[in-house]
C-alpha cells in the first residue's frame, strides 16, 4: 500500500542539503567540475587550478595568450557558467 505522503529522494535529499546550507557548495562543485566540458578543451588544457569563493571565480592559466582571450571575455564566461548552473553563482572572474 503507498502512502500518500510519499516524496521522491531527489527531492528529500535538495530540502535536506538545502537546509545544511550546502545547496550552494554543490553548484560550485558542479561548475568546477564541469569546467573542461563548459569552456571547452584548449581552455582546460591550460588551466592549472579552479576555485570560487564568496562569487568570486580564481582561474590560474599557464598561457598568458589564454588568459588575454578571456579577459576579455569575462562577461560572457559569467553569464554562460552562472546558465550552466541554474542560478547565479558567480558575480567576479579573477585570472592569475
Amino acid at each position: 500500500m503507498r502512502k500518500s505522503n510519499t516524496q521522491p529522494i531527489k527531492d528529500i535529499l535538495r530540502e535536506y542539503i538545502t537546509a545544511l546550507g550546502h545547496y550552494r557548495k554543490l553548484k560550485e562543485v558542479n561548475i568546477i567540475s564541469q569546467w573542461e566540458k563548459l569552456m571547452g578543451k584548449a581552455i582546460a588544457k591550460h588551466t592549472q587550478s579552479v576555485f570560487i569563493r564568496k562569487k568570486v571565480l580564481f582561474v590560474q592559466l599557464d598561457s598568458s595568450i589564454i588568459r588575454n582571450e578571456l579577459v576579455m571575455r569575462r562577461e560572457s564566461i559569467i553569464r554562460h557558467l552562472n546558465e550552466a548552473a541554474g542560478e547565479v553563482i558567480i558575480e567576479k572572474v579573477v585570472l592569475k
